[in-house]
């Protein structure tokens, strides 16, 4: 994410938390990058299985359902780009080979039948809604027999299910003003409407007279600012996370990117959680809070003013922020489940995180600490997935977490956060207290502070992609290196030693997106990225880009390096969120903040090209298909 609104301080491109002094990444790139010839060069490649979750088959060596590669001797990228000179219209733009459709804008009711939006929201119609800040998400594949779903839905092809499902999707963050349409909260009722556009959704989606729409589903539900959670892991009964009332944890804040598990759950991430603390009266900030940016206005969302948990300055409600900067689980298919976050995996400012297994059935996840100058991390757990399960116990609950350390010659290190560290045990009183404050852990460890890690995606080959989106503060640059300030971005790639479970690894520079401009594949602030299982790269971009593009969709072959713009957004707007059918041949992608919320840029998705200043903007999901039917991407 995500350059907030003019609103606000756009505090992850001009704040910084990290001041430990850890080597910064350019002294190390210096002596690496290889800029855009990297890309058809590959690491060290070792077939490894990449999981998709809920009957999503992208293992390297395929299986039912999944597609086959382009025939020898066809491009794997196909398609007729979208030229810079369509790339910047009030609309968006697409490959003329595809074609799109809208779907779930924010407001539209979980349950089609009911009423349509009726804007501003109320607190109470809100939670019943579709969120706002359309950003990471997920498509689960239904069984229309055996979740006994009604109505006139298409039979599923064997072993594809790509007609019907359940949308899981992020709702990360929305201006007060987009909102509510006025600049700050003016009671209780004004916050509760903010917390319940917050979270996530869970929408059953089918494809019906091939347009896909809402339908009616049990499992369709809101979690969203005031949804009760529970914790679980090491950190779970840490004092850290109970506050002097004890009042009961819940509600999830600025949900990012995701992830999904091979059991078939969603994985929810908490980034930017800091922005909705304040102050009321006096308050010195502790180093853990200061570390984790916490201030006395945060965003200028307001909500301390009105509800007292998010009062820095409140005794009664201390720890509080503690209960933020999560992965959180949720189970698509048990309408009763209570979304649960699982510390094992830290606390700092999610991204995402990617999932494969690795070596021996182990679950492995990557993930990004979106904020400059913080770190790549990795959770390793501790045994099989599936015997864990088996025995009653969450793979994500038991197991190692690790932050990344990038070396000069091209290796690496993951450092264990562990307190059998005694440098880490100095520091902290157990395991719980490391986790909690896992961003302090790495500082003294020297992991490599980067360029804003934004999302994570493994190749089928093994390798693995992280976007840095930008550093406009990075100061020390040569003339091999013209990343100082790095104000476009890059992406980095790494191969993990003994099947994505070892502690050493080699890296290498992807793509740096100042590379690319003046060319018709143009772009900046790489953000969004997802790896298909025949080798292409996606790419989605949040920011300022140049050549007078909007924000917009990429693809990549990595290994040739061709670079080629599938889709471009509205003005104002972030391009965000991936998800695929089974069968690859429709694609869910997002925008987010349109216009930014302002009326008078933009009233997307109303097919308007002349904004009349008083339709409010509105998110929404794109349905991306091939004309011809084929394989998203191709």
């Amino acid at each position: 994410m995500k350059d907030q609104d003019t609103q606000f301080v756009l505090l992850q491109d001009d704040h910084i938390s990290n001041d430990s002094g850890n080597r910064p990444f350019q002294d190390v790139l210096a002596t690496r990058i290889s800029r855009r010839k990297a890309m058809a060069g590959g690491l060290a490649a070792a077939a490894t299985t990449f999981l998709g979750g809920a009957g999503v088959v992208l293992a390297h060596g395929r299986g039912k359902g999944a597609a086959k590669k382009p025939a020898k001797g066809l491009p794997l990228i196909g398609f007729t780009p979208v030229a810079n000179a369509d790339g910047n219209g009030p609309l968006p733009a697409i490959s003329p080979d595809y074609q799109f459709q809208v779907l779930i804008p924010w407001g539209d009711s979980l349950d089609p039948t009911a009423t349509p939006f009726s804007y501003p929201p109320t607190a109470d119609e809100q939670a019943r809604r579709i969120g706002i800040g359309h950003d990471g998400m997920w498509y689960f594949p239904l069984d229309q027999r055996r979740h006994g779903l009604g109505g006139a839905f298409p039979a599923q092809r064997h072993g594809e299910r790509s007609e019907l499902g359940l949308l899981c999707i992020n709702h990360e963050f929305g201006t007060t003003s987009h909102v509510l349409g006025k600049p700050l909260p003016e009671s209780l009722d004004d916050v509760r409407t903010m917390q319940h556009a917050h979270g996530a959704s869970v929408v059953a989606i089918a494809r019906i007279d091939g347009t896909w729409r809402t339908v009616r589903s049990r499992f369709s539900r809101r979690i969203h600012g005031n949804t009760p959670v529970s914790f679980s892991g090491p950190a779970a009964d840490s004092a850290l996370l109970q506050t002097p009332i004890a009042n009961p944890p819940q509600r999830t804040l600025n949900n990012c990117a995701n992830g999904y598990t091979p059991w078939g759950t969603y994985l929810s991430c908490e980034e930017n959680f800091n922005g909705y603390f304040g102050t009321t009266g006096p308050w010195t900030p502790s180093a853990e809070q200061q570390r984790y940016g916490l201030t006395t206005n945060g965003f200028g969302y307001a909500w301390h003013l009105f509800d007292e948990r998010f009062d820095l300055s409140n005794p009664d409600y201390r720890n509080e922020e503690n209960r933020f900067g999560w992965v959180v689980e949720i189970d698509p298919t048990n309408e009763n489940d209570t979304p649960v976050k699982r510390t094992a995996l830290g606390r700092f400012k999610h991204e995402g995180v990617a999932i494969v297994v690795g070596r021996g059935g182990r679950v492995v996840g990557y993930m990004g600490d979106d904020e400059r100058f913080d770190y790549i991390y990795k959770f390793v757990s501790d045994g099989n997935w599936n015997s864990l399960r088996a025995r009653g116990m969450s793979p994500l609950d038991h197991g190692k977490l690790y932050v990344a350390r990038f070396d000069d010659d091209g290796s690496g290190q993951w450092l264990e956060l562990s307190i059998d560290n005694p440098a880490l045990a100095a520091r902290f009183a157990d395991q719980a207290e490391l986790l909690i404050h896992a961003r302090i852990a790495g500082d003294i460890l020297g992991a490599t502070p980067m360029d804003r890690p934004e999302w994570t995606t493994v190749a089928p080959n093994g390798d693995v992609y992280c976007a840095l989106t930008n550093n406009s503060q990075r100061t020390v640059a040569d003339a091999a290196n013209p990343l100082a300030p790095n104000p476009d971005g890059h992406i980095i790639r790494w191969h993990d030693a003994d099947d994505h479970v070892g502690t050493t690894f080699t890296w290498d520079i992807f793509l740096i997106a100042q590379d690319t401009h003046g060319t018709e594949d143009s772009y900046a602030d790489p953000d969004g990225l997802w790896a298909d299982p025949d080798g292409r790269l996606f790419i989605q971009t949040d920011g300022g880009q140049k050549d007078a593009l909007n924000n917009q969709m990429l693809v990549a072959d990595t290994e040739t390096g061709e670079l080629r713009r599938l889709f471009t957004g509205v003005t104002g707007d972030e391009i965000t969120g991936i998800a695929i059918t089974p069968d690859r041949r429709t694609m869910f992608i997002n925008t987010q903040h349109p216009g930014n919320g302002n009326p008078s840029l933009t009233n997307w998705p109303v097919p308007n090209a002349v904004p009349d200043g008083v339709t409010v903007p509105r998110d929404c999901t794109f349905v991306i298909t091939r004309k011809d039917g084929g394989i998203i991407g191709s």
